[in-house]
């Protein structure tokens, strides 16, 4: 697919006083670019003095080609379910530490800006999850996550009662805080502190990982993408909820199912030409460094 960006919608982190600086550097390099500029409604606190399109979600996906987003990885995240449905190109501008998906610093937008715009980048597909909560056999609610989704313990220090199933299958019953389903993009979240492996985000796969369980023979699990997890609370306490992407969470009933599939439509993330995996792997998690004297 080529990509003609024309159109740019800008969404930023809230709340953070570094957005604005970065905000008006992108929006003067668009205009120099002579791009279309819609900007969402969460950056009309940072008033740029300019006459730009203050849009909704909504009109971001009925009118733009690329979404660029402000802040650091949870932005990304929380975009990334928003504009799921419509594959729109989306570009991490990071404001924060050196993000997983977020890597373009803002001393070097102007130059990176270029580059994608001449067609210089790297597309990057990550899928996601759909997921139902089921309750007395009824959808009750439905969600989107593309890091992973958690069924945890929240009220009281007692571990909670979890049988998973895949394609139909029995898979266990375990005694834990809690359960990670992962992605590949989430295996170096959560699933990464659990004691998960990580796995490479062009993996088709999932992530089971069981938080601190009672049986330590409970192991992290990897199976396809395209299976059907279905995840069932039991006991007798209703002291559990599942959470989305460390961003939404709700409270789960004894006997909820939790069904987790693989979602129809990827999003799609754009890194700079000389993004490198393996690189930002070695400095986020400090691998090769030389031991202090």
């Amino acid at each position: 697919m080529t990509y003609q960006f024309k159109n740019i919608g800008l969404i930023t982190k809230s709340d953070d006083s570094r957005v604005l600086t970065t905000l008006t550097a992108i929006t003067r390099h668009l205009d120099s670019c002579k791009k279309n500029i819609y900007l969402h409604r969460s950056a009309k606190e940072f008033s740029l003095n300019k006459n730009y399109n203050t849009v909704s979600h909504q009109q971001l996906a009925e009118h733009c080609d690329l979404i660029i987003c402000i802040g650091g990885d949870g932005t990304l995240l929380a975009t990334a379910r928003t504009f799921a449905n419509h594959r729109i190109p989306i570009l991490g501008i990071n404001l924060g530490r050196l993000g997983f998906l977020v890597d373009i610093s803002p001393n070097e937008i102007s130059e990176r800006l270029d580059e994608i715009f001449a067609g210089q980048f790297i597309k990057d597909e990550r899928y996601l999850f759909d997921v139902q909560i089921i309750r007395n056999q009824q959808t009750i609610s439905n969600h989107v996550a593309l890091n992973d989704v958690v069924i945890h313990k929240w009220n009281i220090a007692r571990m909670i009662e979890l049988e998973t199933y895949i394609n139909g299958q029995f898979l266990n019953r375990q005694h834990a805080d809690g359960l990670i389903v992962s992605t590949p993009t989430g295996s170096t979240a959560y699933a990464l502190s659990s004691g998960g492996p990580i796995l490479h985000p062009s993996l088709n796969a999932i992530l089971l990982s069981p938080i601190c369980p009672h049986t330590l023979s409970n192991r992290p699990i990897v199976v396809d993408a395209e299976c059907c997890i279905e995840i069932y609370l039991k006991g007798r306490e209703p002291n559990a909820k599942v959470t989305l992407d460390g961003q939404s969470s709700q409270d789960l009933f004894i006997n909820d199912t939790i069904k987790i599939t693989q979602k129809p439509e990827k999003v799609v993330i754009l890194h700079p030409k000389n993004h490198d995996y393996f690189d930002i792997l070695r400095a986020k998690l400090h691998w090769s460094e030389h031991p202090r004297k």
